[in-house]
C-alpha cells in the first residue's frame, strides 16, 4: 500500500467546478495522480469552531454555504458515505496529543470539501468526513494538529487540507477570472513555496512576520491556515513540494502542496 500525502488545495469561488480554469483541470486531474484512499479526512477553511470538533455524519449533506450564485451550483450534491469510524479515531488522535475534541453528529461538507472533492474523486463513493479549524488560535496550532494525525497516513487516509494560497476578496472584483496575478501576490505566493521546499516550517509559522505582503494576501488567517494542518501532517524530516500553480481573478493564487 502507498502512503497517501497530506494534501493543500486552493478551493477557489464555488464556481471553479464550473468554470474552465487551469486550477479545475487540475484538481480534475489530481485525484488519479494521488491515488485512491480509503477514506478522506477534509480539513476546510469552511469550517471553525472554538475547539477541534469532527463529524460523525453517515451521510454527510452537501452544504451550499454561499449566496448570490448560479442556480446550478445550488443543485449539486456530492454524495460520498460518511466516515464516523474515521471521525472517531481523528478524535482520539488529537485527545491523546492534549487536544479537547468536540463530535458533531450531523455535520455535512462544505464546499471547501466537497468541491475539491467532486473534481478528485467524481465517483463519490470514498467515505469522508470533516475536521474543523479554529481561526483565532493561529499557524502554531494548526500544525500541532497536522502533526497529531500522521499516523492516519499509514491507514490508507488522505489527509485534503482545502483552503486559498491567497485570499484577499476585496480585490476580486478588479479582475477578470483568467488575469495574471500582480507583483504582490506572486511575491507572496514564491516566498511560500520556497519555504516549503526548503523545509523552512519556523518561517511558515511567522509568515505574517516574514513574508512579503502577508496582510495584503490574508488579511484574515483562515483560508491559509489548513496548508500548517499537512505542512504537520507530512512524514517527520520530509519536505514539500507545490504540486499546482495558477491564478483566478488575478488575486487568488489556486496554488496546491503535497507533502509526501
Amino acid at each position: 500500500m502507498t502512503r497517501p500525502p497530506a494534501l493543500f488545495v486552493s478551493h477557489g469561488a464555488p464556481t471553479m467546478i464550473i468554470e474552465r480554469t487551469p486550477a479545475r483541470e487540475f484538481l480534475a486531474g489530481f485525484g488519479a495522480a494521488v491515488g485512491r484512499p480509503d477514506a478522506v479526512l477534509a480539513v476546510s477553511a469552511h469550517w471553525d469552531t472554538s475547539a477541534p470538533a469532527v463529524s460523525l455524519a453517515e451521510r454527510p449533506e452537501t452544504i451550499h454555504d454561499f449566496f448570490g450564485f448560479p442556480q446550478e451550483l445550488y443543485r449539486l450534491r456530492y454524495a460520498a458515505p460518511g466516515a464516523p469510524g474515521l471521525a472517531q479515531r481523528v478524535a482520539e488522535l488529537l485527545q491523546d496529543s492534549g487536544f479537547a475534541v468536540e463530535r458533531d453528529a450531523a455535520r455535512g461538507l462544505d464546499h471547501g470539501a466537497w468541491v475539491p472533492l467532486m473534481l478528485m474523486y467524481p465517483q463519490a463513493d470514498i467515505p469522508v468526513t470533516q475536521l474543523s479549524i479554529q481561526p483565532h488560535l493561529g499557524p502554531a496550532h494548526h500544525h500541532r494538529l497536522g502533526q497529531a494525525l500522521v499516523a492516519l497516513r499509514d491507514e490508507n487516509v488522505l489527509i485534503l487540507a482545502s483552503g486559498s494560497a491567497t485570499h484577499n476578496l476585496s480585490h476580486v472584483r478588479r479582475h477578470a477570472l483568467n488575469d495574471a496575478a500582480p507583483d504582490w501576490v506572486n511575491d507572496f505566493r514564491e516566498w511560500v513555496a520556497a519555504a516549503v521546499a526548503e523545509g523552512r516550517d519556523g518561517d511558515l509559522l511567522e509568515y505574517r512576520r516574514l513574508a512579503p505582503h502577508a496582510a495584503d494576501n490574508h488579511p484574515t488567517d483562515e483560508h491559509f491556515l489548513p496548508l500548517f494542518v499537512a505542512l504537520g501532517a507530512r512524514t517527520p524530516g520530509a519536505r514539500g513540494r507545490r504540486a499546482h500553480v495558477s491564478d483566478t481573478y488575478g488575486v487568488l493564487a489556486m496554488d496546491a502542496y503535497r507533502f509526501d
